[in-house]
């Protein structure tokens, strides 16, 4: 298997981001980590390996990211608008650099989000707001609410990060139309913490329109890695 680690400045963050890539073609799909996880949890927890054959024969290739949860939501030091601010910071070097490499990498139209737990707000939220980049998305296990860290601050730019949030008022038909060509898969389990919100968010999309896919796995799964192992084989 190809396998590529990468540090690189992120003038977006004012400091240097690491990445793992793996595979040399195929759907692009870029990895968030689970809450202040690292670039290389997706490979340590077996998520890769998982893949392995489909990234071998070029119908996978996955850049796995690294997080600076610790320096936003989960930092517990600072305002809820610098928390956000942080956020925004991350979500340009998404855009701009991690997309600069996924697109001098790959040719493939399509760009997909995928994430677990925490990884899953991510994904789910990137691809939401930006529907003309991401043309896909997998969250398993997702917590897609972040109103605990916002506590009782609340100005635009925190209510546009929370899916929960603004998809409920989502009528613009420019954004409609483009979910309406896009793959949104919610997985999740019936001891998952994460249940509800996935509900919650998948109430919402189907009031609004938006196909998507809602599965809840059986009392055999839950939020944990081995779960998401076998998740990660029936829907990427």
């Amino acid at each position: 298997m190809d396998r590529e680690y990468r540090k690189c400045f992120s003038s977006q963050l004012g400091r240097e981001m690491e990445m793992l890539v793996y595979g040399h073609a195929g759907l692009p799909v870029i990895v968030f980590p689970t809450s202040c996880g690292r670039f290389y949890e997706f490979e340590d927890n077996g998520m890769v390996g998982t893949l392995g054959a489909k990234i071998d024969y070029g119908r996978l290739q996955l850049f796995c990211v690294d997080s600076v949860d610790g320096e936003s939501w989960y930092n517990r030091d600072v305002h809820p608008k610098v928390k956000v601010a942080r956020h925004m910071q991350y979500e340009r070097y998404i855009l701009e650099d991690v997309r600069g490499l996924v697109r001098e990498r790959n040719q493939d139209q399509h760009l997909v989000a995928l994430g677990c737990s925490f990884g899953g707000f991510h994904a789910i939220n990137i691809a939401l707001r930006h529907p003309n980049i991401f043309t896909g998305c997998l969250s398993m296990s997702g917590a897609f609410d972040v109103g605990n860290f916002l506590r009782d601050h609340h100005d635009n730019d925190g209510y546009f990060q929370n899916p929960l949030h603004y998809m409920a008022n989502m009528n613009d038909p420019w954004y409609l139309d483009r979910y309406r060509r896009s793959t949104l898969v919610l997985a999740t389990s019936v001891h998952d913490q994460c249940w509800n919100d996935n509900e919650r968010l998948a109430a919402i999309l189907r009031e609004k329109g938006i196909p998507y896919r809602l599965n809840v796995w059986g009392p055999d799964t839950g939020h944990d890695w081995p779960s998401w192992r076998r998740m990660v084989q029936v829907y990427l």
